[in-house]
């Protein structure tokens, strides 16, 4: 069942996207005004550094929005732009070589109408650069890592102190982030950080801990919600020393994480005759009707009893039916259901049945299921048995598998601290905002870019929507044709704020979702 619930059309004509173009030509109105572009420097995570489907490439890398910047600052006094090589990426695949998960970049395999990773070996390398770059955006970073000395030590790297990324290019084993953007002296920046101290917590499910009151960043894992308050003070940090030197500039908020396909893809209630009859809609009628009688019908007359039968409902055949979670803020029904259920079932099993179905409940629209969880609904969770080892169906997906509502608002509220802090920051030293929270929620119901066209915060789904679509394969970055949206939405910002007068890009010059016939 693995991709029933995402379906691709695709679009096999026309395999090969066209290389971008620019509307750089030259024009006697174009000026700098208030800014000076001669160094410009990019501080950021991976939103900067030009990641996209899952990884950084060579071609991903062009197409970066710090890349595209600096091409349109050219037109008026803007600099060399440098960006950490990415030469030895011969067949442009990304990942890193021997690092597990860092795959390489997704595709769409039209042979099978689903994404894959590309196939073949990495030869990207660990090999240190020893080179501070125009553009430091770290892939993974947090905001307090840019201040962290040896995070980009390779020593830390299997110990999860360093990042790979940084690895590559950091200039000695205990130098920042920041400390070798602002050795290249800029007299303009951007600065776009502070998604991954919130989004790491998002795409795995709310699986870590809200940091909220605690600023202690030494006691935080991988997917923890930063504390706000550190927030504030380290990005402040970061604000002063990029301005020490006069150096003017944009900061961009913080993207709320319902706004971008990874959370937006996959329905609550995929589950219908279709999808559970592989098809056939009579073979699903008839497992329908046998889930309710041996699973669903039970459990809900047993929670009833317990006065809890709202968290489940009998599954219908004619429309699309919930997925079956796990809530971890239910009361814990176990010891309840495994009484009502020992006189049928025995005690081992009732227990056992239990155990699973004690904080059990199907989804609803408030739920975010996340797109990887495509993969798993329906398949067999480790060491369960049949009849119950189908993930979402007879068996609840996990707290890594979607986002409840409580999780929703810790990360909302970290979210949204987080953005009053880089406003009223950037508010202190009048620098420009680049508001990509209220950019990006602006897609979801359509966004004009400066072409006319109207582009989406949908998932990539074929044919129809192949051009309109601005987010890559991973469901959380965008593709080149979003970085250059995001590009226009920041030279909009500098040509109001700083009285400048740039060209934009034209953004359906860039190549959007990349398919291949076969992988």
């Amino acid at each position: 069942m693995k991709n029933k619930f995402i379906y691709l059309s695709i679009l096999v004509a026309g395999l090969v996207s066209c290389e971008p173009e620019f509307e750089n030509e030259v024009n006697a109105n174009y000026t700098a005004g208030e800014a000076d572009f001669s160094t410009y420097v990019a501080v950021g995570n991976s939103l900067t550094a030009g990641y996209m489907d899952g990884t950084v490439s060579r071609g991903s890398q062009a197409n970066s929005f710090p890349n595209l910047l600096a091409q349109q600052f050219a037109t008026v006094g803007g600099g060399t732009f440098t960006q950490p090589s990415y030469d030895e990426d011969v067949n442009n695949l990304g990942g890193i070589s021997g690092l597990p998960g860092f795959n390489t970049r997704l595709v769409i395999n039209a042979s099978v109408g689903a994404p894959q990773s590309l196939a073949g070996t990495s030869t990207i390398t660990l090999t240190p650069q020893a080179t501070a770059y125009n553009n430091m955006g770290v892939p993974g970073a947090k905001s307090f890592h840019l201040l962290a000395p040896g995070y980009g030590n390779p020593a830390g790297v299997a110990l999860g102190l360093a990042n790979p990324y940084y690895v590559r290019h950091a200039t000695s084993n205990t130098s920042t982030v920041l400390g070798d953007a602002v050795s290249k002296n800029p007299t303009f920046f951007t600065n776009w950080i502070g998604a991954n101290d919130v989004l790491s917590y998002a795409t795995t499910g709310g699986i870590g801990v809200d940091r909220t009151g605690n600023p202690d960043a030494t006691q935080y894992g991988s997917n923890d919600i930063t504390d706000p308050a550190l927030f504030a003070g380290v990005y402040s940090t970061i604000v002063d020393q990029l301005t020490a030197n006069g150096a003017k500039g944009v900061v961009a908020t913080i993207p709320s994480v319902t706004s971008i396909p990874f959370f937006t893809t996959v329905p609550y209630n995929p589950l219908t005759a279709s999808t559970l009859g592989a098809g056939s809609v009579p073979t699903g009628e008839a497992t329908i009707n046998a889930l309710n009688a041996q699973l669903y019908g039970p459990l809900k007359q047993a929670l009833t009893v317990f006065g809890a039968g709202s968290r489940i409902n009998l599954l219908s055949t004619t429309g699309g039916n919930p997925l079956l979670i796990k809530d971890e803020t239910l009361t814990d029904l176990s010891a309840q259901l495994t009484l009502a259920f020992t006189p049928s079932l025995g005690a081992q099993t009732a227990a056992f049945y239990g155990s699973i179905f004690g904080q059990a409940r199907q989804a609803t629209a408030d739920d975010l299921v996340l797109l990887t969880t495509s993969g798993v609904i329906g398949t067999a969770p480790a060491g369960i048995p049949a009849p119950l080892d189908k993930y979402g169906i007879t068996y609840p997906l996990q707290d890594q598998h979607l986002l409840i509502p409580s999780e929703q608002t810790a990360i909302a509220n970290a979210t949204n601290a987080y953005n009053a802090a880089i406003k009223s920051i950037a508010s202190s030293k009048d620098l420009a905002v680049a508001d990509m929270n209220l950019i990006l929620n602006n897609l979801v119901g359509g966004l004009r870019s400066v072409d006319g066209s109207i582009y989406t915060a949908n998932y990539f789904s074929g044919a129809a929507t192949e051009n309109k679509v601005l987010f890559s394969l991973d469901g959380v970055h965008p593709n080149a044709r979003g970085y250059a949206v995001i590009a226009n939405e920041i030279i909009k910002v500098i040509n109001s704020h700083y009285k400048s007068n740039m060209p934009f890009l034209n953004p359906s010059y860039f190549p959007g979702i990349n398919i291949v016939a076969t992988n």
